[in-house]
């Protein structure tokens, strides 16, 4: 089995966190997103991962330091990692055939900006599996039309009359991912382009054209982390779950409390210091900070921070920050001081 891991995009839904760390390596509850994603997609799958292959964008923002970590991950799961560039920001459907070597075989394809908790087994009469998650308001997304047999016929982009409720998350299984690649190829040859870029939806609609058989997968839960709002819920949702599954650490035993106090759930990375300070619930803060005379709640911080007389809920805060106030519902990335 093999993961396909697009994430080339610079992420501006979430800036200024993305202008200089790769969205998808912004942590959430203590690790990288596409770490979280990645190794969910490996638990799913009850399957080993022969090779996990990473679509990167420009070498001068996805660099060396994110090769490395990627590399990492792979390997702590066993796998080849396997590293591609996308020359051009021109879709989903050309991303994907970056990564035209690795294009073989049993394969789940996955955007790198969207975290899952789910627990099934891969339909074995399925050519392919689209991951949906039930949806309240499905004119919102792009969803799938099913038959009688409940085989997916049509993918249908924010329906203005129901179709269903199953909204695509952007997560799927090729039970020989070449046919995809086949189709893209079409694709691309052809220059058949929606929006201006290559669609992954024009590849899976000619398959289902040739009669292929597509089957859903449903997730319990889907957290996105496309903008600072909804990342932060997605801290907070994974948070729970992490303290409720009791597997992960999320205290490091080097942390320093002076006169604080932690209400979980809470991730508080190795090295940091809290002084008079109270931190949580839901609160993620990374390595090597010093909280003082703050209260924190429902929010996010990375690593090498200082953070003074502050009292933040729903704030986002990013690398080497300096930061001294009263402000609330902040959002400022890496490098910035407010005193």
């Amino acid at each position: 089995m093999k993961i396909i891991v697009p994430m080339a995009g610079r992420g501006s839904r979430l800036r200024p966190h993305s202008l200089t760390v790769p969205k998808p390596l912004i942590p959430v509850a203590g690790q990288p997103i596409v770490h979280r994603l990645v190794k969910d997609i490996a638990k799913v799958l009850k399957q080993p991962i022969g090779e996990i292959a990473f679509v990167l964008g420009d070498p001068a923002f996805f660099g060396d330091d994110v090769v490395k970590s990627l590399t990492e991950l792979a390997e702590d799961l066993g796998a080849k990692a396997s590293i591609y560039r996308q020359d051009q920001p021109l879709g989903t459907g050309h991303a994907i055939m970056s990564a035209k070597p690795s294009l073989s075989g049993p394969a789940v394809i996955a955007y790198a900006d969207t975290l899952i908790r789910a627990e099934f087994d891969l339909d074995p009469t399925a050519d392919s599996v689209i991951w949906t998650k039930c949806v309240e308001n499905p004119e919102a997304y792009g969803v799938v039309k099913l038959n009688d047999d409940k085989n997916i016929v049509e993918l249908v982009e924010k329906p203005e009359s129901f179709v269903s409720d199953q909204a695509v998350i952007g997560i799927y299984y090729f039970k020989d991912v070449a046919v995809l690649k086949e189709k893209l190829q079409e694709i691309l040859d052809e220059n058949i382009m929606n929006g201006g870029e290559y669609q992954i939806n024009d590849g899976i609609k000619r398959m289902m054209a040739d009669g292929r058989i597509f089957k859903t997968g449903t997730v319990d839960e889907w957290m996105d982390c496309g903008n600072k709002a909804v990342t932060l819920e997605t801290n907070a949702k994974m948070l729970g779950f992490l303290k409720a599954d009791n597997q992960e650490q999320l205290i490091d035993d080097s942390v320093v409390l002076e006169n604080s106090k932690v209400i979980e759930p809470c991730y508080i990375g190795k090295g940091t210091v809290l002084k008079n300070t109270t931190v949580g619930p839901y609160v993620s803060i990374g390595k090597d900070c010093v909280i003082e005379n703050s209260t924190i709640k429902n929010s996010l911080i990375q690593n090498h921070s200082a953070i003074k007389n502050a009292n933040l809920d729903e704030a986002m805060i990013g690398n080497y920050v300096k930061y001294n106030g009263e402000f609330t519902k902040i959002s400022i990335g890496d490098y910035t001081t407010m005193e």
